[in-house]
């Protein structure tokens, strides 16, 4: 049995569902050989830290009812820096403007020589390149399956499934509020203020949705898939952005009428990187509703691939990052063969 110790950096939605699901599959990872110990977790506010392995449930009950996880003193380079531990979960906040926290954190951990699994955009939208140079010449592993798509396993499947292929383009839904917005706006003639109130209401859009309706969270992901498939040192800025804001009920009868849904499309290739709004025919793959998020990867080996799951919620989100942490014992594993 391999013990890997970990450190979660960030303890909200995304935190807490790692906490849940590492609780949920503890036999799961018995059978594949691996025991996962989390020995930190630090919040904005507050840090956690027990040698011997932190009790997890008491963890999330004294979070949620004092919205803190454990005392106040220590900085969050401090846990990461101090703690024993083999791996860093990183899931604070995405901060598009500047990637931090996150990108100090992640910068940190992999300085100190920690693995790291994270499930934050912004350090990978506006510095990619420097984040992985910096795991590659420290001897680290940096994954970050979760920052695309949720569950969609859209990242191992361009690295490892689809090695040796020629991406030549990925068109995709990356975004399940806009799609769920538009889905609405189609089927029920709404108009776009109506139906965000109505994904407010359910849980599926912010209190501030501007991220998602404006395609600044599209673009993001965008980014990710660029540098993951073409290694071209893409950043947020050289996106092309339009949001969904301005679409009419009548503009989505219009697309109706002649065979068509508009949906909220990015396109990725070594020419376009495009987030837009654009007429997607009813029968092809991306032009399915609701909050799910797919994409098409256009490859001259496998042709096109189309790959779909749920975007977004805790648990989806952690589903990646165990996968990713797995992703890192085996391969840590067969380089002590």
């Amino acid at each position: 049995m391999k013990d890997i110790k970990i450190s979660i950096i960030g303890f909200g939605d995304v935190g807490q569902g790692v906490v849940q699901v590492l609780s949920q599959k503890q036999q799961t990872l018995e059978k594949l050989g691996v025991n996962i110990k989390v020995v930190a977790i630090a919040d904005s506010r507050s840090s956690l830290v027990n040698a011997d392995g932190i009790d997890l449930k008491k963890a999330v009950k004294v979070k949620r009812n004092t919205g803190i996880v454990g005392r106040r003193g220590s900085t969050t380079a401090e846990i990461i820096k101090n703690t024993d531990h083999d791996l860093v979960v990183e899931v604070t906040p995405t901060d598009i403007n500047t990637g931090e926290p996150g990108l100090t954190n992640i910068l940190t951990a992999i300085e100190s020589g920690k693995h790291v699994v994270t499930s934050n955009k912004g350090p990978f939208a506006r510095n990619y390149a420097k984040l992985m140079k910096a795991a590659k010449d420290h001897g680290v592993v940096l994954r970050y399956e979760a920052t695309v798509g949720g569950a969609m396993p859209i990242i191992n499947l361009i690295e490892e499934n689809l090695a040796g292929n020629t991406i030549e383009r990925i068109d995709g839904i990356l975004n399940g509020t806009c799609n769920y917005i538009l889905t609405r706006m189609g089927e029920e003639t709404l108009d776009y203020q109506h139906a965000l109130l109505e994904a407010q209401e359910l849980g599926i859009a912010e209190a501030d949705p501007t991220y998602d309706v404006m395609g600044i969270d599209a673009a993001c992901k965008l980014v990710i898939l660029a540098n993951t498939a073409y290694n071209n040192n893409t950043v947020f800025d050289d996106v092309s952005i339009t949001g969904i804001t301005k679409i009419t009920p009548q503009a989505l009868e219009l697309a109706d009428k002649n065979g068509y849904r508009v949906r909220l499309i990015c396109e990725v290739s070594e020419q376009v990187l495009s987030v837009a709004p654009k007429l997607v025919p009813k029968k092809h793959p991306l032009a399915v509703g609701g909050t799910l998020n797919i994409a098409t990867i256009h490859t001259d080996l496998s042709k096109m691939v189309t790959i779909s799951g749920i975007g977004a919620g805790s648990i989806e989100t952690a589903s990646a990052i165990l996968s990713d942490i797995i992703h890192i014992y085996r391969a840590c594993l067969a380089n002590t063969r």
